[in-house]
């Protein structure tokens, strides 16, 4: 494996871990995988409800929580560190601030275009900008007003194809049509960041994911010219994960047909483990009765079936018979509970067994 350059940044493994909320990616998942040489994320979603105990003021909340967060973090490992802020966060703006106050190695932005990301920057920032697309339209859209406007080129870029977790960038046709799967986007989304890299005398890494499970996978995305992967569900199965135990065993205990795409309160579809709360939901035996936090722009209490940010939470403490676990295509796939270091030792054998037969396919000819 190569490594992965973002600006100044060299994360010796060319993984980023996912960001994964409510609460499944905080300090202990993301400083280990920064200790194991990846790139380690934080999500943002959601700590005001994780630490309401701190104010009953969810902003104040998140804010505190994200420089708790950081905090840990930093003293846990000197390796890389990025947080994941959604753009669809009413808190966005606070979330973005705080990060580059506190000096996050990488901001990753998606659920929507972060079109402004760049104008939190103040002199001196040390923060690395990543945007999370679908498509290399939407690359060229938010490259389009960085450089236009504020003069800056993305220091990386995150395709995310449709066999994802959680929320996805895509319609409900596209999640299960080839033309928009992660192979089919890969080569089109790095060949407009060589384009528009070189264009402003700049490389722009291409981190891709959705779906990648084995190390055989990441070779396979990086010879479409991708220069690292990114990985959520394999992360959430690892002794570090911030999740309940309850949450990683709903992954073991899934079978292939429990991976299902489900319509989020927040208007776009999403990958769930299918259970008892989401049979409920179906059933229309769930409705709010307000909304607690006002913590996503695109949701609306009056047709919302249920509280998404207190479903995460719930799932997230082990209390899945109130919420469900958000979780990638191939979850159904894990079988054990590793170390983040024995996991990507494992994926890196892998990655090195694919080389090995292919050079000796090569040989034989």
């Amino acid at each position: 494996m190569k490594t992965l350059k973002i600006g100044d940044l060299l994360a010796r493994v060319p993984i980023v871990q996912g960001g994964m909320g409510v609460g499944i990616s905080l300090s202990g998942l993301a400083s280990a995988v920064a200790n194991a040489g990846g790139v380690g994320v934080i999500s943002t979603a959601g700590l005001g409800v994780i630490y309401n105990e701190i104010s009953k003021n969810f902003n104040e909340a998140s804010i505190y929580g994200l420089r708790e967060e950081l905090r840990k973090a930093r003293e846990a490992t000197k390796g890389i560190v990025g947080v994941n802020i959604m753009v669809a966060l009413t808190n966005f703006a606070d979330m973005v601030r705080t990060s580059i106050e506190e000096k996050a190695d990488i901001i990753f932005s998606g659920a929507g275009l972060p079109l402004n990301l760049p104008s939190f920057l103040k002199e001196g920032s040390t923060t690395k900008l990543a945007p999370i697309v679908s498509s290399a339209r939407a690359l060229k859209v938010i490259c389009r007003r960085w450089i236009g406007e504020y003069g800056y080129v993305p220091d990386a870029v995150v395709v995310e194809g449709p066999k994802a977790g959680g929320h996805l960038g895509y319609s409900n046709d596209q999640i299960s049509d080839p033309a928009y799967s992660l192979e089919k986007i890969v080569p089109e989304v790095v060949s407009a960041a060589r384009e528009i890299g070189e264009q402003n005398g700049r490389y722009i890494p291409v981190i891709a994911g959705g779906g990648i499970y084995t190390g055989e996978d990441i070779h396979n995305i990086m010879a479409l010219g991708a220069d690292a992967v990114q990985m959520g569900t394999r992360f959430v199965t690892t002794e570090e994960c911030d999740a309940s135990p309850l949450f990683k065993q709903s992954y073991l205990d899934a079978k292939q047909e429990d991976i299902e795409i489900i319509q989020s309160p927040v208007g776009m579809p999403g990958r769930a483990v299918h259970n008892s709360f989401l049979e409920k939901v179906k059933q229309g035996l769930k409705q709010p009765k307000s909304c607690p936090f006002n913590c996503i722009k695109t949701c609306d209490v009056t047709h919302s079936p249920y509280c998404i940010m207190l479903a995460l939470y719930n799932a997230f403490k082990g209390k899945l018979e109130n919420g469900y676990a958000f979780a990638g295509e191939n979850a159904w796939r894990c079988e054990k509970i590793l170390s983040v270091k024995e996991l990507i030792s494992s994926l890196k054998a892998e990655f090195d067994a694919k080389v090995a037969s292919l050079e000796a396919r090569i040989a034989e000819r």
